[in-house]
């Protein structure tokens, strides 16, 4: 099941319907309050696009609060809810703030930049980034496919696409591993 959260709309509903910049903890944390509430009504296995593209400004403590808490909960606590996240309608000044705390954390995020593509964004290491490119180039497969395309052995490769896994940024399917995208 794929659900789309749009974060303007989320903060009109929870905090104010008068604006839609994201500043302030408390606000970020009225937001991912209700986007986890959303979260909890869906199966055991869900992709969100978080949506920001009606958002004004956002804040290091908002993006902290919104995109890195979500993301740490989703890997801390896989057993509750396999939840992924693509990331879409980000500008630069929102990228600002979320790189930041993304590399705080060490974390990464599946960007959607419309026509410009999908990436990942934060703190991945250059290894890392080619095993998800090559997963999301072909489509997926099992670990050893990837590791003859990204030309590693195979303890290598399953090493680092079950880091992605757990990073939330690949799934495993029956079939391999398949890269977090977005849904049109």
């Amino acid at each position: 099941m794929v659900n789309h959260i749009d974060l303007s709309s989320v903060l009109k509903r929870s905090v104010c319907a008068l604006y839609s910049n994201l500043v302030t903890r408390p606000t970020g944390a009225a937001v991912r309050t209700e986007i986890e509430l959303q979260l909890g009504q869906l199966g055991p296995q869900a992709l969100t696009i978080i949506d920001f593209s009606h958002v004004g400004a956002l804040d290091f403590s908002c993006a902290d609060e919104i995109v890195a808490k979500l993301l740490l909960s989703s890997i801390a606590n896989p057993e509750r809810q396999d939840v992924y996240f693509v990331f879409r309608g980000m500008t630069d000044s929102h990228l600002d703030a979320i790189e930041t705390v993304l590399e705080r954390h060490g974390l990464a995020l599946v960007y959607d930049r419309g026509a410009d593509g999908v990436r990942l964004f934060g703190d991945i290491d250059p290894a890392g980034r080619e095993a998800w490119e090559a997963v999301f180039n072909s489509g997926g497969g099992p670990a050893d496919e990837i590791a003859a395309t990204v030309g590693i052995s195979c303890e290598e490769a399953s090493a680092l696409l079950e880091d992605l896994r757990r990073r939330r940024l690949l799934m495993r399917t029956e079939a391999g591993y398949v890269a977090v995208r977005p849904v049109s």
